[in-house]
């Protein structure tokens, strides 16, 4: 069984990039391709193990409660209609050894406030930080390999502390991140010894920047309890992780894979052409479309 028991998915956010589509729709549940952008990441937290997800939400977010809760209406339309395949499809979504909770975040303050609005649900227990319009895809994902998160999992069982997954990112971009320092740029797990937020690029410790996937211990809650608000007048999760360096191990995972910023609209195309690409149903008639439309 695996160490790390549960994730926490920060839900609350406005979308405001998505505008005018998020206004009634929460941006996780957008679909990509066939799923809403949240299942990608719950079942990406379910591969690796873990069954207890907490959800940290705001107003206008209870599509993404309703997503995981039993559809009886639905579910009878189509035993009714004998349609087995899709009733067996609509079960999928929340296996029966996997349990969901919610939590409210009343005021959107950031990223460390959200993640310490769940900490009672945590515990005191290291647990997985997934957020969804990160979609994450494992390098050999489809063909049966480990998701982002499992290789974090098992990067954690090796080496036990907060572990980060970063990427290369250009220069330019930094400003977008959370950017930490590391000794040993080039190792797949490597001790930070600092991190900053959204740094200039001038002043970027580093070009390796932190993507939506951690493994947090419950020392992090403290942390962030005791952290003046940061860039933007927010509480940062990464203020929050930055001061636990030199307290206990914080690690960058550089992991295999592709990550998808559905954030942005050229992310979110990006992704939905990707996985129609690689679905076996869409594939030769999304290539053809694209082909005709490049010619």
């Amino acid at each position: 069984m695996t160490s790390i028991r549960k994730a926490v998915f920060p839900v609350g956010g406005l979308g405001t990039r998505f505008l005018p589509a998020t206004k009634a729709i929460p941006k996780e549940m957008l679909p990509v391709v066939d799923k809403p952008l949240m299942q990608y990441a719950v079942e990406e937290a379910y591969a690796a193990g873990i069954r207890q997800m907490i959800f940290v939400t705001g107003r206008n977010k209870r599509a993404i409660e309703d997503h995981f809760d039993t559809a009886y209406e639905l579910e009878a339309e189509l035993e009714a209609a004998g349609k087995q395949q899709l009733l067996d499809l609509v079960h999928s979504i929340k296996p029966d050894d996997m349990d969901c909770f919610y939590v409210r975040q009343p005021r959107a303050l950031g990223l460390g406030h959200a993640v310490l609005c769940a900490e009672r649900l945590v515990g005191d227990e290291p647990f997985a930080v997934l957020l969804a319009d990160d979609l994450m895809i494992g390098a050999n994902q489809m063909a049966g390999g480990p998701t982002v998160l499992q290789q974090m999992v098992d990067a954690f069982a090796s080496s036990p502390g907060t572990v980060l997954a970063v990427q290369d990112v250009p220069r330019a971009d930094t400003r977008r991140y959370g950017v930490v320092d590391v000794h040993g740029v080039n190792q797949r797990l490597a001790e930070v010894f600092g991190m900053v937020e959204k740094p200039a690029p001038e002043k970027a410790p580093s070009t390796l920047a932190v993507a939506g996937r951690y493994i947090l211990t419950p020392a992090v809650f403290d942390s962030i309890r005791n952290q003046p608000r940061g860039a933007g007048g927010e509480i940062q999760l990464t203020d929050g992780i930055a001061a636990l360096i030199g307290k206990e191990k914080v690690q960058a995972f550089r992991y295999d894979g592709q990550r998808y910023d559905c954030g942005s609209k050229e992310g979110f195309l990006q992704a939905t052409i990707d996985l129609a690409l690689a679905n076996p149903e869409l594939r030769d008639s999304v290539r053809a479309h694209i082909q005709r439309v490049a010619a």
